[in-house]
């Protein structure tokens, strides 16, 4: 995971992304990555349930 931070609680799931930091151009070349699962991956202690999470913006011309 690229700045993604994950944590289960119970039945609450929290998702902390820090929307300062870059990972450079989508694969596309038209959005910044800010943070992603880079898939869908299992949360901790209820793997019937997954999470896939694509944060970014526009890429300024």
């Amino acid at each position: 995971m690229k700045n993604v931070e994950i944590k289960v609680e119970g039945n609450i799931l929290t998702i902390k992304v820090d929307l300062t930091k870059e990972f450079g151009p989508s694969s596309s070349g038209k959005t910044i990555i800010i943070a992603s699962t880079e898939g869908n991956v299992p949360i901790d202690g209820h793997e019937e349930a997954k999470i896939g999470l694509n944060v970014y913006k526009k890429k300024i011309a």
